[in-house]
């Protein structure tokens, strides 16, 4: 994920430290809104309102991810292997009358995921962690003046644990293939490592510097033999970044809410589309208590086409661009990703 920072890129501190390590500390909650402090923030909190929003545009994104049958019934012992690319492009919807405007950015982005399911206390679960690499460029106009950064290297690992409690029982390949379809409701922890690139010095970064965890619900519905319903409900709790630009802010963010509704229809028994919509909310962020307007309130809608290359061999495309937009990154991702099944 790219994080943005502040207005005016590129702009060194007195003693710049990189960091590619874990943040510090179990999540906090973000401080209430307060008198801002005096100094370089206060003088800048315009600038600071808008550049923290500027570019989150690599792969699955927090709260505007859509992914389509992340709940759905799989057999235990299974391992797969995931190698995609990611293409996101796109801006981001600022105030009329700030400092900052046409904000732009593209991302390329590999990405290598590794998955496990197995059997949990009879139930069926599975864990997933991806790693990517990203290359980004952003730009925009500052006062009136051009700016562009660009960046490459690690983005932050993702880790993903999920157990379906209800519908889905532990069954092996062989046991799985004769059940019926059933309604499955499960649950995940999404947890984001702060392993990517990081320069408190600048403001724009592959890495975020800071802990996320992302606990959700999902409903896995079959309408019949041909059409499945997806629903999850989730909320993004984050932890502070304290070295924050250029380096002594702290940088809080509220909790950020987030909805998921795919309608998937199987046009063979392993070739499928998907229709996706994502509504997220929230995510105020604050830097040295001085609290800004970003709090975001948008919609994204996307699709999503598995064709099956053979029987343990996929490729899967996916679409999605943002629909209304009110305050925040309006980007549109195209992605692909083949994946590889192990009995």
């Amino acid at each position: 994920m790219i994080s943005a920072r502040r207005a005016s890129p590129d702009v060194p501190s007195a003693a710049p430290r990189r960091r590619n390590g874990p943040g510090h500390g179990p999540p906090t909650t973000s401080r209430p809104p307060g008198r801002a402090r005096t100094g370089p923030v206060r003088q800048n909190v315009r600038t600071l309102s808008l550049v923290v929003v500027l570019v989150s545009l690599t792969g699955r994104l927090s709260a505007q991810d859509l992914d389509p049958r992340a709940y759905a019934r799989v057999p235990v012992g299974v391992t797969g292997l995931v190698a995609g690319f990611n293409y996101t492009y796109g801006g981001v919807v600022t105030d009329p009358t700030s400092p900052i405007q046409d904000l732009k950015a593209t991302v390329e982005t590999p990405l290598l995921g590794l998955a496990r399911t197995f059997d949990l206390f009879g139930l069926t679960s599975q864990a997933f962690v991806a790693v990517p690499f990203s290359w980004a460029q952003a730009s925009g106009k500052v006062l009136g003046e051009e700016k562009s950064i660009t960046r490459a290297g690690l983005g932050d690992t993702r880790i993903r644990l999920s157990v379906l409690f209800v519908g889905a029982p532990a069954l092996t390949p062989v046991e799985f293939a004769g059940s019926p379809p059933e309604p499955v409701l499960g649950g995940s922890l999404t947890v984001v490592a702060p392993t990517g690139q990081y320069f408190n010095d600048k403001l724009i970064n592959l890495g975020t510097n800071r802990w996320a965890f992302k606990p959700e619900v999902g409903l896995s519905y079959p309408v019949d033999e041909h059409w499945l319903l997806d629903l999850y409900a989730g909320v993004w709790l984050f932890t502070d970044n304290d070295s924050f630009y250029p380096g002594t802010a702290v940088r809080s963010q509220n909790p950020l809410v987030s909805f998921q509704v795919h309608a998937s229809y199987n046009l063979t028994p392993l070739m499928w589309a998907a229709i996706d919509f994502t509504y997220y909310t929230g995510g105020q962020s604050s830097v040295d208590d001085f609290y800004k307007d970003d709090r975001q309130n948008n919609t994204r809608l996307g699709a999503t086409f598995n064709v099956p290359v053979s029987r343990l061999n996929s490729i899967k495309l996916a679409y999605s661009t943002g629909a209304i937009i009110r305050l925040g990154a309006n980007f549109s991702a195209v992605s692909i990703a083949w994946q590889m099944a192990f009995l």
